[in-house]
């Protein structure tokens, strides 16, 4: 249609639902170009996700809140869309399809769509409303007021009125802001939630909230606000008299239609509760305008979800685009069921949930015409006299009506769970429900009750047959399922877009579906849906190492060992994406790892040190404050005296924690970047090496003394376990390797929780493999009986190579064992069978790199250039301390970190200096062969007080400060340079992988974080020049000493609670009273035995 003869559609209202029109309308139009777009909001903010609101007080940026960033709306194409932000409109003249804007604009119309949403509701009758410290609980100008006031109401008491949805996410609001010593939320009901729970579950809710700090009073009505003289909130006078003080009041009881505009302009209105009526179309009163959302009444209800208000949308947009050639919709019952996590409880509610106490509302066809045949036998209709028959049916003698409903309840105080389905009597079908605590089932029962199908099963197996862990990918779910009740996303929507290739991974099915764009709680189910969908059409579900590489790790281990690939920037033009790429923090360390587990160079050359991840940038593990650790190998456990003494004397000259670790060696903590050198030459000299406790790589071969000493030992389980660890170190691997081997079956070592284990037989070793402790334990399981120990090598040779080849990146072997075809089976075929005939090359590839072997501590010594590379400071040899330090247990240890991030503007800082200048910071020279290398070359630059981090990376320059604000650790110099297409790279921090844009100083993981980002270039003087404010101000915003963490920031110290409760001290010592060579008079405890106590001691049963 051409670009004139489009029509016009005004919308008033940029919220949620008018969003969800928009986006609807445009792709149901995309091929007939019927309509242009008008939009027009009240708020200064783009469309934001009002149903996130409460993680604003996380970052406080309402850009991570927007629904669609700022370039969508301007990338729409041929100008379909246009927005006017901050602009309210006064009248609509119907008569003349033109809408009035309050800065006295006009905009003509040819449909107009009303979405202008709800008002929270203020109590204005109640004295004190008006008074300084009195909020609601809407708009992201609402929450920023009340953070701003909060601020300077230290110690006081915050008080939500309302327990209802709103209302506690406006008490975890209050609690997130940390401001207050108590918050409050004030019930006038009898329990919380009761618009959605009967009273056992508001109970158990109410139960739960207060466990986690809230108060909440019951059944309290506020009848005055009590004010200071200059009208500022002190206290709440209740109708029943009591006074409670508080110096906050946030109303969070409920929320009026946005009718007035309409109403003004002679649209007809609702008269009781207010809203825009609107008939089964979302038509007015007026041709051409019509009204969705909370400000639209339907059949006399208007909806505070958001749910009901898309639903409003898809019909409109629908009617507008394509009722000329199919049936138009009509708008339907809406499904009012909710779920969500409120101050960390699940909750939801489903279907006709207050049936049992009310009545049923609407009943299946079947069931109703059974309903009504009782009620004719109980009335005595056909003859029928109304006595009970044989089944109990009909109307009793003492004229009960039967009943309507019922229903099944299931309650677990222990685990806090409460689950109430409601049925018809019959039990054939469901009607409503409400679950506390495990909500796992909703989306499988809410399709129940909105397609009213007849139950297959008895109603007991729908309450207890809950889903198991591990279960839910959503195969047994109709398409009709609605998996996102925030923007009324099926399940067969989510298949529909991936089948039909228009989604090809999660984030587009979120931008196509909106799909966990709400509260974002279906993402788990979409997440699995996806795959699931993905996997079914034969599609490898999105493997690759990341966004640079289309290939799998194993693929790339194949293509670098077959093409005999050693440097990135081989591999990026033989299997990259983009072959000019710098690559990411996910593909530079598992390429790194697949050059060392094939060519075995030093980490820290030239070519590949700007692929190390975090710990093996600089051999030893990064800590809390930047500084590392010092773990020399201990093969099997095993060390000499001398040894132990060279250790000892080097931690106590360099002032190291020291600690014995679960790998039986010792780690010494707190070794500067600038010591590791002098550390490691001492260490070297006293035959020792390093331990690759920083490596994805082997770490220790545990083991029990065996026949060395005891007396229960079958096989020499320390000389197995050095040998082992000899052959096998610093061979690197996807994921970190730990062995362990066990004299006899008594198993003290632990080696079935193992990558490998041995356990010593008669015969040999039993071979264990595939296990691992951490987060998620693994039991090893037997590869090999009664293996001679010659064999043994050749065995765990195959083992580890065959891992080492085909594992995916950061995989521990006990998942790719899992993962392998046919499991252990599988791998014994391989291992021991050679059914793939690739044995001979497995064993051949290992005896390579054990050949290979060098001591990377030893090597760094030796070489001038990685020694280099060990300095805080590359212009200056000052140092400085970046955290402070304080005493445990007679040993120095960094304090804890602070609890907040640093969330201060310091992207913004560049506009704010007074004034800057070029400053030389250090010889170019420093960053000689930057161009050729993955990671270019960084420096840490010392100026005043403050550290900054420089780059070159591909010919172009970068500096930004050093300190990465998410733990106020400075170490960014040492991060990974990525790139994602975006003008500038991006820095990520070695210690938590926060990724900062070295452009514009915006953190690409976390909205809330920014770093400062400086001017810079290098001149023909040979220096590298910053552009820098004075030094004063520099230090002002950004000097170590402000920024470093100091004691207390932490809060209480984490075993505070424990240490009273057990009068800890320290180490104990004898008390004066005790006399070894006597007996205890065990009388107290035999006392309580026999019922002289009071269960777990005078508390009763504990929480656990």
């Amino acid at each position: 249609m051409a670009v004139g003869h489009r029509k016009k559609v005004v919308v008033v209202g940029l919220g949620m639902v008018g969003i969800s029109f928009i986006e609807k309308l445009l792709k149901l139009d995309v091929r007939s170009r019927e309509y242009d777009i008008v939009v027009v909001g009240e708020e200064p903010h783009l469309a934001y996700n009002r149903v996130g609101l409460t993680s604003f007080f996380e970052h406080r940026r309402i850009e991570n809140l927007y629904l669609n960033p700022k370039d969508w709306y301007e990338g729409v194409l041929d100008g379909a869309l246009s927005y006017h932000l901050n602009t309210k409109v006064t009248e609509i003249h119907s008569s003349k399809k033109v809408i009035v804007c309050a800065t006295g604009e006009e905009v003509s119309y040819d449909i107009l769509v009303l979405a202008t949403g709800s008002d929270a509701i203020l109590p204005r009758h109640t004295p004190g409303h008006d008074a300084a410290g009195v909020f609601v609980y809407r708009t992201i100008e609402d929450l920023e007021n009340l953070i701003a006031f909060s601020a300077r109401q230290k110690g006081s008491n915050g008080a939500v009125v309302g327990g209802g949805l709103l209302g506690l996410e406006a008490a975890k609001a209050m609690m997130d802001l940390q401001c207050f010593e108590k918050v409050k939320v004030i019930e006038r009901n009898r329990w919380v939630l009761s618009r959605q729970l009967d009273q056992e579950a508001g109970f158990m809710v109410v139960e739960q909230v207060r466990s986690l700090g809230v108060d909440v009073l019951l059944s309290k009505r506020v009848g005055k606000i009590d004010v200071t003289e200059d009208n500022h909130v002190k206290g709440v006078y209740f109708e029943d008299g009591e006074y409670m003080s508080c110096s906050t009041i946030c109303f969070a009881i409920g929320v009026q239609a946005r009718d007035e505009l309409a109403r003004n302009s002679g649209i007809q209105c609702a008269e009781r509760g207010g809203g825009i009526i609107v008939n089964d179309d979302m038509g007015t009163s007026e041709p051409d305008i019509y009204a969705i959302g909370e400000c639209a009444s339907w059949q006399g209800q208007t909806f505070g979800l958001i749910a009901p208000g898309v639903e409003m949308a898809d019909v409109l947009a629908f009617n507008l685009t394509q009722a000329k050639l199919h049936q138009p919709r009509a708008y339907k019952r809406p499904d009012l069921s909710t779920k969500l996590k409120l101050l960390g409880v699940d909750v939801a509610s489903f279907g006709d949930y207050f049936a049992d106490r009310d009545g049923p509302k609407y009943l299946p066809a079947k069931a109703r015409r059974a309903q009504k045949a009782n009620e004719d036998g109980a009335n005595g209709i056909n003859g029928v006299t109304g006595a009970n028959g044989a089944n109990g049916v009909g109307r009793t003698t003492s004229g009960v009506s039967p009943a309507q409903t019922k229903s099944l309840t299931y309650k677990d105080p222990f685990q806090n769970i409460y689950k109430k389905y409601i049925f018809t009597p019959d039990g054939k079908y469901l009607l409503g429900g409400m679950m506390i605590g495990d909500t796992r089932d909703y989306v499988k029962l809410v399709p129940l009750v909105k397609n009213q199908k007849e139950l297959d099963m008895p109603p007991s197996q729908l309450i207890l047959g809950a889903k198991k862990e591990g279960e839910d990918d959503g195969d047994d779910l109709d398409d009709d399922t609605q998996i996102c009740s925030c923007h009324n996303v099926t399940k067969g929507h989510v298949v529909e877009v991936v089948k039909d290739g228009s989604c090809k991974s999660l984030g587009d099915v979120k931008s196509c579906t909106k799909a966990g764009t709400g509260c974002g709680g279906c993402m788990p189910l979409v997440t699995a849906i996806f795959n699931k969908t993905m996997k079914d059409m034969g599609n490898e579900v999105n493997n690759n190492l990341c966004p640079h590489f289309k290939h799998s790790r194993i693929d790339l281990y194949n293509i670098i060992m077959v093409k005999r690939l050693k440097t990135l920037q081989d591999v990026m033009k033989e299997a990259g994406v983009d072959p000019a790429s710098v690559g990411c923090e996910v593909c530079k360390p598992a390429v790194a790892s697949i050059f060392a587990s094939l060519w075995n160079k030093h980490v820290m050359s030239r070519s590949t040190h700007g692929l190390q991840d975090t710990n093996d940038r600089f051999l030893g593990n990064i800590q809390r404050n930047g500084t590392f650790s010092v773990v020399p190998r201990v093969a099997g456990g095993e060390i000499t005296p001398d040894k132990l003494i060279v250790m000892g004397q080097v931690a106590k000259q360099y002032g190291l924690y020291t600690k014995i670790t679960g790998g039986q060696r010792i780690d010494l903590f707190g070794a500067k970047k600038q010591d590791l050198l002098d550390i490691w030459k001492t260490l070297v000299d006293a035959g020792m090496e390093s331990g690759h406790a920083y490596a994805k790589s082997l770490r220790t071969v545990k083991s029990c003394v065996g026949t060395t000493w005891c007396r229960f030992g079958i096989g020499d389980s320390v000389g197995m376990a050095v040998r082992l660890e000899e052959r096998y170190k610093s061979i690197r691997a996807p994921h970190k390797i730990k062995g362990g081997v066990s004299g006899c079956v008594r198993e003290c070592a632990e080696a079935q929780n193992k990558d490998f284990g041995l356990i010593a037989t008669e015969k040999g070793f039993n071979i264990f493999v595939g296990g691992n402790g951490g987060a998620t334990p693994r039991h090893s399981e037997i590869l090999a009986k009664d293996v001679p120990p010659a064999d043994v090598i050749p065995i765990l040779d195959r083992y580890l190579m065959f891992y080492i080849r085909t594992a995916d990146k950061l995989q521990r072997t006990a998942r790719w064992v899992e993962g392998l075809p046919g499991g252990i089976k599988y791998l014994k075929s391989v291992v021991l069978e050679d059914s793939l005939g690739i044995c001979a090359s497995l064993e051949a590839q290992m005896q390579e790199l054990v050949d290979s072997f060098f001591d990377e501590w030893a090597e760094a010594i030796k070489s001038p250039d990685i020694a280099a590379k060990f300095k805080q400071f590359a212009n200056t040899q000052e140092t400085v301390t970046n955290m402070e330090l304080e005493e445990d247990r007679d040993q120095k240890r960094p304090v804890m970190w602070a609890k907040d991030s640093a969330t201060d503007d310091f992207k913004g800082l560049r506009d704010r200096w007074s004034s800057t200048s070029w400053q030389p910071v250090l010889e170019a020279s420093h960053f000689d062969g930057a161009d050729d290398i993955p990671n270019g070359i960084s420096a840490t630059i010392k100026r005043g007080d403050t550290q900054l981090a420089v780059w070159r990376v591909k010919g172009r320059w970068w500096a930004t400060q050093q300190m990465c604000p998410h733990k106020r650790a400075f170490v960014l110099s040492d991060g990974l340079v990525g790139d994602d297409g975006s003008p500038a790279p991006y820095i990520s921090c070695p210690n938590h992988k926060r990724n900062f844009d070295l452009g514009s100083g915006s953190c690409k993981t976390d909205g809330a974080l920014s770093i400062a980002t400086f001017d810079i270039e290098a001149r023909d003087d040979g220096m590298v020049y910053v552009k820098l404010p004075p030094v004063e101000e520099l230090d002002a915003a950004l000097g170590t000493k402000k920024w470093m963490v100091k004691k207390g920031e932490a809060g209480e110290a984490q075993l505070a609670a424990l240490d009273k409760r057990i009068a800890f001290v320290g180490i104990r010592a004898k008390k004066p009273s005790v006399r070894p060579h006597a007996d205890l008079p065990m009388r107290k405890p035999v006392q309580l035995m026999v019922g002289g106590g009071g269960g777990c001691g005078s508390g009763g049963v504990p929480d656990w």
